[in-house]
């Protein structure tokens, strides 16, 4: 093996190790929950409304988690935050199945929200700073931290059904189920610790520069620096809102609906299991995607995508397009957030990107308080389940159209 190849694998290594950051914050602590919905919805007697507030709390969470994430990356260090947040979020996982009543449930998930936020938005600077190193396939090093969401999707698909299954004869037997991910988070945690000591060291890189002229060591001008500015961003930040919106109510509801419409629980597996499988795999089919555009079309080709994948089920119970739309969903999700990373990378300098990833989290984080709730109001109406995913569809479509207007810098 040649001294190259060493290193590229290596860093292959780091980067699928770093992956279970977004396991950890997205595929167990957030998504995980769709899973448990309909148990819990049944055993405690909530409208759609308080299932989907549920989610909501977690994203209210999340932009809590946000807009602390730059000071805290200050004080601590991205590495640090990261393995920080991972406890934390494991924690709260465990804390989740010691209540019955709404409102510490609510509580319980917001506090994950806020600990996700650290995780990813400290794994996705890492992230970026280790793709940085091999410019030649940085858009695929960058989507395979946000593919690994899947891992956590998949990890759940085969976990959740099994313990509900086991523990169905203890009251609130879904608790058991809650503990079983919190296992797996601290699992995660644990494997974290590597890629967080190895990339502790990655900083932006400084050129030697004298002050009084603003000329590099080699006498050649240098550009004034830049920073992110929200106004240059705005359609990018707008689209990326939408897609917060819209993607969330089918992650929060597709399950339940697939439970409406008659589906075993093992199809349900299938199905969830193929999402994830999707989710790890959308960081090869997209990575040319991220690279070519600089502008926001990748973003809005991603969310076009995602409308269709989300109006499917609600349109048809066939089962086909049921598996079509759930591979096509998980395809592509995590790719829409992986290609803002690259937005900020290709228009912004290094000193720049936390900045950037946080602003665009912070209107993710946004758009997904929103959209769990609507969903569920318009589920709790004439039309249910059915009509929420076409409102979220309709979301992601408008963010498209806007996306497809940001420009390169």
């Amino acid at each position: 093996m040649t001294e190259k190849s060493a290193v590229e694998q290596h860093t292959l290594w780091l980067a699928l190790a770093l992956s279970l950051g977004a396991a950890v914050s997205l595929g167990v602590t957030r998504f995980a929950y769709g899973l448990l919905l309909p148990t819990m919805r049944t055993d405690l007697g909530w409208s759609y409304t308080l299932a989907g507030a549920m989610n909501t709390a977690n994203a209210l969470g999340y932009l809590l988690g946000a807009l602390a994430t730059p000071r805290l990356m200050q004080r601590l260090g991205p590495a640090r935050l990261l393995l920080s947040g991972a406890l934390l979020a494991s924690v709260f996982m465990v804390l989740s199945g010691f209540f019955v009543d709404a409102t510490p449930l609510l509580v319980q998930r917001l506090l994950a929200g806020v600990a996700s936020a650290f995780v990813f938005i400290a794994g996705g600077l890492l992230a970026a700073r280790l793709a940085a190193q091999q410019p030649q396939r940085s858009g695929f090093l960058l989507g395979l931290y946000y593919g690994g969401t899947g891992f956590g999707i998949v990890l759940s698909a085969l976990l959740v059904p099994v313990v509900l299954e086991a523990a169905s004869a203890r009251p609130h037997g879904w608790a058991w189920a809650w503990w079983a991910l919190a296992g797996a988070c601290l699992l995660g945690t644990a494997v974290l610790s590597w890629p967080a000591r190895a990339l502790a060291h990655l900083n932006a890189p400084t050129a030697p520069t004298n002050s009084a002229t603003n000329t590099t060591a080699a006498g050649a001008k240098e550009p004034s620096p830049q920073y992110f500015a929200w106004p240059d961003f705005s359609y990018s930040l707008a689209g990326y809102t939408l897609f917060g919106v819209g993607y969330i109510g089918y992650m929060t509801f597709v399950i339940a609906l697939l439970h409406e419409q008659g589906a075993s629980a093992s199809a349900i597996t299938l199905f969830y299991a193929l999402l994830g499988v999707a989710v790890v795999l959308s960081s090869r089919i997209w990575a040319g995607l991220l690279d070519r555009f600089k502008g926001g079309q990748a973003l809005a080709i991603l969310n076009g995508l995602l409308g269709v994948a989300t109006v499917l089920p609600a349109l048809t119970s066939a089962w086909p397009v049921v598996l079509a739309s759930g591979l096509l969903f998980g395809g592509v999700f995590l790719s829409v957030v992986a290609s803002t990373t690259a937005l900020v990378r290709h228009n912004l300098p290094q000193n720049a990107w936390a900045t950037g990833i946080s602003a665009f989290t912070v209107v993710f984080a946004a758009g997904q308080i929103v959209g769990p709730t609507i969903v569920g109001l318009i589920a709790d109406g004439p039309g249910g389940l059915s009509r929420g995913l076409v409102f979220s569809a309709g979301a992601l479509w408008v963010g498209a159209a806007l996306a497809w207007r940001q420009r390169p810098l």
